[in-house]
């Protein structure tokens, strides 16, 4: 099946011909960070595989993971998961809002939900029963992908509950729960990366366990979540564990950035300032890749790489445009290169499919990156304080969506209670 005929059938969407594309020469780039050196071909834009999606082009050319933002139980039944699998989605994230909108918004929960309250269920319990089972099942369908990639792919994460960001000792406990509960080896456990929540990876880490650390926002912290992740690895092989077990990824989140800078500057609204919009979030997710690289490396990293530690990838997150007058690829073009993750909601896949441009673009331009950095400061937008807002606002915004998903459940066992 091509690329244009899969637009259509798996994310309804009908491309037309504007100008026939110019045919280009395959090259091909050595690629690779910390303790992976594999050859893919340079990327193209042209044709010529006309046999693969451009995700499965993605992986083979460039060495970058793209994933699926999303999780509800109609795409399990449906078989839309196993499709867009085929297609070549190579894992899937999920958050307590991703999870509050699949349980509102479809009636596919209603008759487990309904047998669960009928047995005394609590309403909270009932709610983590629900959603353990989707995760079980979308584990199911990724395992071909995890034992395939020799377990670099085929994740599927589940969140702590948001309301314990902020407690260190509550999140270890949870993250544990969820992991003896679930037991699978492809299975991620999401941590946020509060201050509080940086020790709390560095302990999971430490007993082995499979983390992927959401809502980073900053250099500083991702900083601390790398330096999380090695002080865990150490401890784990001090007490004989397997390196090789462990894997995690660190979620960089992109689009909310610019938003905010965005604000930011156009609240300053100088001329400088407002030359300055739409820049930040590419600029600053270049220098966290250039950060992997110098920390996935030295004499630490090799220590822990020789006993077959595994590079904790950068994940590009929030990669859907917030800014209609950005390009709706602007989070997928400009962040592609090996050993990274790229999660996606399908409106953005379907865009890529249509109109992406596959190149590896993250290691290129990282001077001017520097550079946008700098003037960034000298106009008055202070990133440390951007990244401590758009944290607050995260855990703020999935507690909400928790909050308001178990008021939902609520209502519904009122409604299915005896009367």
């Amino acid at each position: 099946m091509t690329n244009l005929r899969q637009l259509h059938d798996r994310y309804g969407q009908s491309p037309w011909l504007t100008t026939a594309p110019a045919a280009t020469s395959p090259a091909t780039t050595r690629c690779g960070t910390g303790s992976q050196t594999d050859v893919f071909p340079a990327g193209t834009t042209d044709e010529r595989s006309d046999d693969m999606t451009k995700l499965q082009r993605l992986y083979n050319e460039q060495g970058q993971s793209p994933w699926l933002d999303n999780l509800t139980r109609v795409y399990l039944r449906d078989g839309t998961l196993s499709r867009l699998v085929a297609d070549g989605i190579r894992g899937v994230t999920a958050n307590p809002t991703i999870f509050a909108k699949a349980i509102e918004g479809s009636d596919a929960y209603d008759e487990q939900f309904a047998a669960l309250i009928a047995q005394g269920r609590p309403v909270l319990d009932a709610y983590w029963d629900l959603v353990v089972d989707d995760i079980g099942d979308a584990l199911g369908v990724l395992r071909p992908t995890f034992d395939s990639s020799a377990g670099t792919d085929g994740f599927v994460s589940i969140e702590v509950a948001p309301e314990l960001a902020r407690d260190t000792n509550a999140t270890i406990a949870a993250a544990r729960r969820l992991h003896e509960r679930i037991d699978q080896p492809n299975l991620f456990v999401k941590i946020p990366a509060t201050g509080e929540g940086v020790p709390a990876i560095q302990a999971m880490i430490a007993e082995g366990r499979s983390i992927n650390i959401t809502l980073i926002f900053s250099l500083a912290r991702y900083a601390e979540v790398i330096d999380a992740y090695l002080a865990g690895l150490e401890t784990f092989a001090e007490g004989g564990g397997d390196l090789a077990s462990v894997h995690s990824v660190a979620s960089f989140f992109v689009s909310r950035v610019d938003t905010e800078v965005d604000r930011r500057l156009d609240a300053i609204g100088t001329s400088d300032a407002l030359a300055l919009r739409g820049q930040a979030a590419v600029a600053q997710a270049k220098l966290a890749y250039r950060l992997f690289g110098d920390r996935f490396a030295g004499q630490r990293w090799e220590r822990l790489a020789a006993r077959g530690a595994q590079v904790q990838r950068p994940l590009w997150a929030s990669t859907s445009t917030k800014n209609r007058s950005y390009p709706d690829t602007l989070y997928v073009d400009s962040l592609i290169g090996p050993d990274t993750v790229n999660t996606l909601p399908e409106a953005t896949i379907a865009a890529f499919e249509d109109h992406g441009t596959i190149a590896r673009t993250i290691d290129s331009g990282v001077a001017h990156a520097g550079a946008v950095m700098d003037r960034l400061a000298e106009v008055g937008v202070d990133m440390d304080d951007v990244g401590r807002t758009l944290e607050d606002q995260g855990v703020a915004s999935f507690h909400q969506s928790f909050a308001h998903v178990l008021q939902a459940l609520e209502g519904k066992a009122r409604q299915l209670a005896p009367r």
